[in-house]
């Protein structure tokens, strides 16, 4: 880990993200098809996490992003592991990342309440109007203290896919003090106005995060490269700095669990990103170690 906070490096200067960690697992011969993605393998293949988290800081990545993503007590309880295992494995997830990129900041993964559902609900927020701010908050809680308490240096709260979430999981950073990043996962409509997934203007999400100290950065993942110009400049609004790392232009079929269309992680789009404020930068699903070993090359 750099021995100063990741924020002080956003102040200077532009970082490299990492990429799809299930993406390379997969590359890597696993078969994530399961509710439970990449987390299985925290409990099964441990050794294969940290070879995932190896090849992403061989390619220039400065940011390891935990296994975490998909763990949440309920989905681990209908895999048959208790709440005292799914903590376990939240803080393997962050020590695990430690191993495989030593030099790194490690962020800690807490994705939205739909990706639990393994449904394709977190492209989609249907659940947040109905669940609601204080029942999202004591939900997220357990994940974001335990990823805090074993150390990771930020909490990457992303693929946030509707307001609500995005207000539960910020007022649930400020309470903890933790250091986090808020991402959105967003669509530009027919008049170019960046939405959530859930259908609010978007800047009206980001700017929630102006006033807290605790938020390092604001932006998008999971969004179509396409959608990331505009995205970040509604997430200007925030005056946070911000962070981009969008999924390789493929679509996600959760009924068939597979990616569908042309892979299109251009690099020499990150000039325009970069243009446009981004510090953070690199990919999500479908981006691999040869896709940021470009992205990197970019920023260089």
């Amino acid at each position: 880990m750099p021995d100063f906070p990741l924020a002080t490096a956003l102040a200077v200067g532009t970082v490299v993200l990492d990429g799809g960690l299930a993406t390379q697992l997969e590359a890597q011969g696993h078969d994530l098809s399961s509710a439970l993605w990449s987390a299985r393998l925290l409990h099964d293949d441990p050794e294969a996490v940290v070879a995932a988290h190896a090849a992403f800081a061989a390619s220039g990545a400065q940011v390891a992003t935990t296994a975490s993503y998909q763990v949440s007590v309920e989905g681990l309880a209908a895999a048959g592991l208790d709440a005292t295992e799914a903590r376990r494995l939240v803080v393997r997830s962050v020590h695990l990342a430690e191993q495989g990129a030593p030099e790194a900041w490690i962020a800690g993964s807490v994705g939205p309440y739909g990706a639990a559902l393994a449904d394709g609900s977190e492209y989609t927020g249907a659940y947040a109007d109905e669940i609601g701010v204080d029942r999202l908050r004591r939900w997220h809680r357990p994940r974001m203290e335990w990823l805090a308490e074993a150390g990771a240096d930020v909490l990457a709260c992303e693929t946030v896919p509707a307001a609500a979430e995005a207000e539960a999981l910020l007022e649930e950073a400020d309470m903890l003090g933790m250091p986090v990043w808020l991402s959105l996962t967003t669509v530009v409509d027919g008049d170019g106005i960046v939405r959530t997934r859930r259908g609010e203007p978007a800047g009206e999400v980001f700017a929630m995060a102006r006033e807290l100290d605790a938020v390092v950065a604001v932006g998008v993942n999971c969004t179509d490269p396409a959608a990331v110009g505009p995205s970040l400049a509604a997430a200007a609004s925030s005056g946070k700095p911000l962070v981009a790392y969008p999924n390789s232009g493929e679509g996600w079929d959760a009924g068939t669990r597979r990616w569908t269309g042309t892979p299109g992680v251009d690099a020499a789009q990150v000039s325009a990103w970069l243009g446009a404020g981004a510090r953070l930068v690199g990919g999500c699903c479908r981006v691999g170690p040869a896709d940021t070993a470009r992205i990197a090359a970019m920023i260089r």
